[in-house]
Parts: C-alpha cells; sequence; structure tokens
C-alpha cells in the first residue's frame, strides 16, 4: 500500500506516514489504526519478516462497478512452514496420549 493511502485512511499527511515508517517505536494506539487500515492483526505487524515473505504476488480482480482489488499472498519460508507442521504434529501426538493414558486409567 501506498504512503498516500494509507494516510488518506488515518487521515494524516504522507509525511506522518513516512515519520512512523522510519521510526523505532510506535505507540500501541496508533499501531492498532495501522492494523486496521492495512487489515491485519497487530501481531501480524509486530512479528512481521521480511526474511520469511520470499514470495510476494498480487492477484488484481475486477469488480463489477470496475474498482479494483488487490489480494497480497505471502509464502513463508520452507523451514518456517515444516517448523509449523511438527509442532502440529507434535500436538497431534501428545493429544493421542492423553487419550491413550485416559482409557488405560477408566479400566478396571
Amino acid at each position: 500500500m501506498k504512503q498516500e493511502t494509507l494516510a488518506s485512511k488515518l487521515n494524516v499527511s504522507q509525511q506522518t506516514i513516512s515519520r512512523i515508517e522510519q521510526s523505532e517505536d510506535i505507540d500501541d494506539e496508533r499501531l492498532a489504526q495501522i492494523a486496521v487500515a492495512l487489515d491485519v492483526t497487530i501481531e501480524a505487524i509486530k512479528n512481521f519478516n521480511e526474511d520469511a515473505a520470499i514470495n510476494h504476488m498480487n492477484n488484481i480482480h475486477n469488480n463489477h462497478d470496475n474498482s479494483v482489488n488487490a489480494v497480497v499472498y505471502y509464502q513463508l519460508s520452507p523451514i518456517e512452514k515444516i517448523t509449523e507442521l511438527y509442532e502440529r504434529l507434535l500436538e497431534s501426538e501428545r493429544e493421542k496420549v492423553r487419550l491413550l493414558e485416559n482409557i488405560l486409567k477408566s479400566k478396571p
């Protein structure tokens, strides 16, 4: 999103957006406003890592009223994806163990 567009959504100047981008810290209220304008969570902004976003592509869809919506897809790095899948698998296995322990405990 361009600075001018974000500035318009936040009712501030483009220069204000530029200063925000260059600052080290952003107050939580302003960060919440930016998150709403970008349609992301505050955590997504705080945890954003340029190295993790290795593939960025825009798909443009025309609506009947000739307006344009840009949908942005981010592909995480393979290592992050593997880690995420491993953590989900591990949690699933832990759940199975808990269920089996409960079954064993309930048997006379």
